[in-house]
């Protein structure tokens, strides 16, 4: 069974850093991509940043040029390195991978880690 694990978030003055860690484990043939997601209270589920297998990479508008997100694929891991916080980040934020686990016929589908909570205080 494929897990997805999250580490990282925390509560942090607005200016400050953060660093997310996510990293899948279980029977995987394959990762095509990963990203980050995130949900503040009230609000839908968004993409934040995400990174291909061949490593192409895409950001929200709202956070380039202060979030960068990277990949160890021998790990199955993906980070997210946030500087410049702002209390509008403030979210639970989720790790999301597209892979295939590793049995005959398998297909790409997504799986989501349990979401960490990332607080920027003012």
């Amino acid at each position: 069974q494929v897990q997805l694990v999250e580490s990282g978030g925390g509560l942090v003055q607005a200016g400050g850093s953060l660093r997310l860690s996510c990293a899948a484990s279980g029977s995987i043939r394959d990762i095509n991509a990963m990203g980050w997601y995130r949900q503040a209270p009230g609000k839908q589920r968004e993409l934040v940043a995400a990174i291909t297998s061949g490593g192409n990479t895409n950001y929200a508008d709202s956070v380039k040029g202060r979030f960068t997100i990277s990949r160890d694929y021998p790990k199955n891991a993906v980070y997210l390195q946030m500087n410049s916080l702002k209390p509008e980040d403030t979210a639970v934020y989720y790790c999301n991978a597209v892979l295939r686990e590793d049995y005959y016929g398998s297909r790409y589908y997504d799986y989501w880690g349990q979401g960490t909570q990332v607080t920027v205080s003012s």
